[in-house]
């Protein structure tokens, strides 16, 4: 389990580290997006996250700006399909490290056991008659 642990650690600490001291928002406005835009693809973006299984996430929308400014509610979809996506990638990346933690675990305990199985249900209707000369 300290693997299992060790990966979800991990996979946390490189979000934050990928994430750099620039947040989303003001590199996009850096970048020319309006700021109406941008303050809409943040919030989306914190709803997506929550969406895809984020549990450290917010659902973030001003509702009535979304209602009357086109741009914030247009960034804010932009963001939450965005973050939204991408969660859901790191969570189903995440259970598959842990899932393959595991199988390499299981592995591990069972080698000889499931060597005998393997080889057991491999040999299953196979004409093994010829085979006693070998010895």
């Amino acid at each position: 389990m300290n693997t299992i642990l060790r990966t979800l650690t991990a996979t946390a600490l490189s979000g934050i580290f990928l994430s750099g001291c620039v947040s989303q928002k003001e590199e996009m406005i850096r970048e020319g997006y309006p700021a109406s835009y941008a303050d809409g693809f943040d919030d989306g973006c914190h709803s997506g996250k929550k969406a895809g299984g984020n549990m450290f996430e917010q659902f973030k929308k001003d509702t009535r700006r979304f209602e009357y400014d086109s741009q914030y509610a247009q960034g804010w979809s932009d963001g939450f399909r965005q973050c939204e996506t991408e969660e859901e990638s790191t969570q189903r990346q995440i259970r598959m490290n842990i899932e393959q933690q595991r199988y390499l675990q299981h592995k591990k305990e069972h080698k000889w056991e499931d060597r005998y199985y393997f080889e057991k249900e491999i040999l299953k209707g196979v004409d093994t008659r010829g085979l006693e000369n070998l010895r």
